[in-house]
């Protein structure tokens, strides 16, 4: 005859002084499912299998996940250094800018092609 497992959540958790509510929060889930889980009505199978993959790999729980970086939603891309380049990257290119007799910045006319 095969023993339903006790879970020593709640030791474990009295012991480090934390409430259920300050459980919950720290692993992320409701403290219902605490409470599910320190009175053995759900959760403790999951429980015994990641002890079993422990067992027979003969490792850490913290073994059995690779933590990675997560990729940010955007590319990182370098900032433009002057106007030019961001009409280069809109496309937008500016036609050259001379200076007038008069020491005055003039815009020269863009070329059209037909």
């Amino acid at each position: 005859m095969k023993h339903k497992p006790k879970p020593r959540i709640a030791l474990l958790r009295e012991r480090a002084g934390l409430t259920q509510l300050e459980l919950s929060r720290l692993v992320g889930v409701t403290e219902s499912t605490i409470q599910n889980w320190e009175s053995g009505r759900t959760g403790t199978d999951h429980i015994e299998r990641i002890i079993r993959f422990c067992k027979a790999l003969d490792c850490q729980v913290e073994d059995l996940i690779e933590y990675v970086n997560e990729p940010s939603e955007a590319p990182i891309v370098a900032k433009p250094n002057s106007i030019n380049e961001i009409h280069q990257l809109l496309g937008t290119e500016e036609p050259p800018s001379v200076t007038s007799p008069e020491g005055e910045l003039v815009q020269q006319p863009k070329a059209t092609s037909s």
